[in-house]
């Protein structure tokens, strides 16, 4: 007998069917299912894990955070600790009754150490057990019937790089998240959490506020035209863009007259290339787009895999390999309603050169889909997310789009003006993937020496220079990428730590004071830690361990010494720290002024219950106090409620559009919330 195991239940259902022609049952009495079937003469055992099996952690003995040092977590003894020991011995119990185990985790650092610990845990109990590996990267038939022809050597380097990378993480997450929750004293669920990755993260997403609270607004203002061709009005700004002063402005103003005169016309032809495949980061940012979470939209990503619809979806390639059979797969997705005259389009070429990225690899394919899905059968989230996919595909595919930018130079008196056109002449790959097509701005048939009315008087505006935009999550998981923060499999875990910790809110992403406090205090006493440069080198040491050029023990040693440097840091100036970090949680805390007093209100526990209120903090003198909804993040706004007074506050929930609102129960904008919803339900 054969013993397969898989990452997940749905890996393991899905290999069993494809391999016994649906003829694999489920013969397990307990929770975990245990698919049985036959195929080529052999009998087979499928299970599937929840993950990790083992996990990493410190003896008991480290396990008090206020009884031992955190300088001590730094060379502290590491264990494995079982996360299921009911799951560990029934995998150990199947392996006893077979002859073979063959590992059909995902082929990644995490799949390969999975499966690297199931091997150790199976030959506790059967030690000469002999160990395949199935390679995959999308679990279709074809796919899954070749791998299982041509089984290899499990790979014990790339599980190295992951082991490396699980006691790195505890080693510095442990210790510097006792540093810094011991000497701020937030203990308890909230913690405040330090790590490798997360840190320099969070200081991006820091120093990118401070540029926006530094900067100064530089005024400017614009001059518009509106000319009238026939039926149709089309604007045109100055020349000049912006005017310094509005006095300038006027001047170039008081010369104008009553039409332009077009003086030229340019038009020039551009070429817009298709876009590169998916990798997970471009995956990722393309989703944040359409307004899906970086963690979100991995884990439909993932969904997706696991059920056969797309390839694996943690990937770095950019670049399609020669084996990909790009006409079979447009012939599945032609079964797709609303891909099917697309894909009929597609395969009418004789040859298909697709385009290629930046970034190439063989351990996977770039990110494609792999089988035909019904949008019925589907969520509504994993439809879009698979239809971005198979839009993206196509494109690849498809031929490049050519743009014609149209210049028009006119005169209104005696200043220049320019209007600017657009339009698609071919639209090549833009048909395919419409999320990147171009909007056009058309402009009437001009020509040279033609006056045109003006429509409307002249438009004089004034402007505002911007500050740098926070970043979105798409946005800073491509920044990740470029500095080398985290891996394609960790970087929306990271973001999503970053939220559930209190350091950030929204999207566009803007930092607590908390989150503020912290980075702040991190890079002014142990820099190091807030810098991308330290981790990023990290992060080259176990590719070095993946690649079989170091050893893990070398890499982890080397990262022990590093933390050792930062905690020296960090231990002489523990007061200061301390008080930085506890000034950013007041911050956070304090929602305004006391109408009632003129003293701070902030946010507050009951004793009994344990809900949170709003209250004076000249309390008992002063008895002011407001109900706040139980959950969700309270941000203070800085603002007043312009109907009574009383401070507004954000309250931010995970998945839902931030809600600001006024803290007095009897404001008049609360019984226009409550109509407005009466209103609503009564229409629904």
């Amino acid at each position: 007998m054969k013993l397969i195991v898989t990452e997940k239940d749905t890996t393991a259902r899905r290999i069993s069917q494809i391999l016994s022609g649906g003829k694999a049952k489920n013969v397990s009495r307990g929770r975990v299912p245990i698919y049985s079937f036959r195929s080529d003469g052999e009998e087979y055992r499928c299970i599937g894990l929840k993950g990790h099996i083992l996990k990493v952690d410190f003896p008991e003995k480290y396990r008090q955070w206020q009884e031992v040092e955190p300088r001590e977590l730094i060379h502290a003894e590491i264990v494995k600790v079982p996360t299921n020991k009911s799951l560990i011995k029934l995998v150990q119990d199947e392996a006893k009754k077979a002859d073979e185990v063959i590992i059909a985790t995902d082929f990644d650092r995490e799949g390969e150490l999975i499966g690297v610990d199931v091997i150790n845990k199976v030959r506790e109990v059967k030690p000469e057990i002999k160990v395949r590996r199935a390679r995959f990267s999308s679990l279709t038939p074809a796919e899954i019937k070749r791998v299982f022809a041509a089984l290899e050597e499990p790979y014990y380097d790339l599980a190295s790089a992951g082991e490396a990378r699980q006691d790195i993480d505890l080693i510095w997450g442990a210790s510097l998240t006792r540093f810094i929750s011991l000497a701020s004293t937030r203990l308890g669920k909230n913690f405040l959490s330090v790590g490798r990755v997360q840190s320099p993260t969070l200081a991006l997403i820091v120093d990118r506020e401070k540029e926006r609270r530094e900067f100064v607004p530089t005024p400017f203002w614009t001059l518009r035209i509106h000319c009238r061709k026939g039926e149709e009005v089309f604007p045109a700004v100055h020349q000049k863009e912006r005017f310094p002063t509005e006095e300038e402005a006027q001047e170039a103003m008081k010369r104008l007259g009553e039409a332009a005169e077009v003086k030229s016309l340019k038009e020039t032809v551009k070429e817009v290339p298709p876009p590169a495949p998916f990798n997970t980061t471009s995956l990722l940012s393309a989703a944040a787009s359409l307004g899906f979470s970086a963690a979100r939209a991995m884990s439909l990503a993932e969904t997706l895999y696991m059920n056969g619809y797309i390839s694996y979806p943690r990937v770095d390639n950019t670049v399609y390999p020669d084996s990909l059979d790009f006409r079979g797969i447009l012939r599945e997705l032609s079964q797709v309603p609303e891909f099917e005259g697309l894909c009929e389009e597609l395969l009418q070429a004789k040859k298909f050169t697709p385009t290629r990225g930046k970034k190439q690899s063989t351990d996977h394919p770039p990110i494609h889909p792999t089988a035909a899905a019904n949008k019925e059968e589907l969520g509504e989230q994993e439809w879009r997310l698979y239809e971005l996919v198979v839009r993206r595909f196509m494109a690849t595919l498809g031929n490049s789009a050519r743009v014609a930018n149209l210049r028009v130079d006119l005169i209104c008196g005696e200043e220049p003006f320019v209007a600017r056109g657009s339009r698609i002449l071919e639209e090549g790959w833009y048909r395919f993937y419409t999320y990147g097509r171009r909007k056009e701005t058309l402009l009437p048939p001009l020509q040279e020496g033609e006056v045109l009315q003006l429509a409307s008087p002249p438009e004089l505006k004034r402007g505002e220079t911007q500050p740098p935009p926070r970043y979105t999550q798409g946005r800073l998981i491509e920044r990740m990428e470029e500095l080398g923060l985290g891996t394609k499999s960790t970087r929306h875990a990271i973001i999503e730590s970053l939220y559930q910790r209190g350091y950030i809110y929204g999207d566009p992403i803007a930092p607590t004071e908390t989150g503020i406090a912290v980075a702040e205090a991190l890079r002014k006493f142990a820099g190091v830690i807030s810098s991308p440069d330290m981790t990023a080198q990290l992060e080259r040491d176990m590719d070095a361990i993946a690649e079989g050029k170091e050893s893990r023990e070398e890499v982890v040693t080397k990262s022990r010494a590093m933390l050792e440097e930062v905690m020296d840091l960090l231990e002489s100036s523990r007061q200061q720290v301390a008080e930085e970090i506890r000034n950013g949680i007041r911050e956070d805390r304090a929602l305004g002024a006391c109408p009632g007093c003129g003293s701070q209100l902030r946010l507050l526990k009951a004793k009994k219950t344990r809900k949170r209120f709003v209250g004076c903090e000249n309390y008992p003198k002063c008895r002011v106090t407001y109900p706040l909804p139980q959950f969700g993040m309270v941000v203070p706004t800085g603002e007043s409620c312009p109907e009574c007074g009383s401070p507004r506050i954000k309250v931010v929930n995970k998945g839902r559009k931030p809600w600001v609102l006024c803290l007095d129960p009897e404001c008049p904008t609360k019984k226009e919330e409550k109509e407005a919803v009466v209103e609503a339900q009564e229409e629904g």
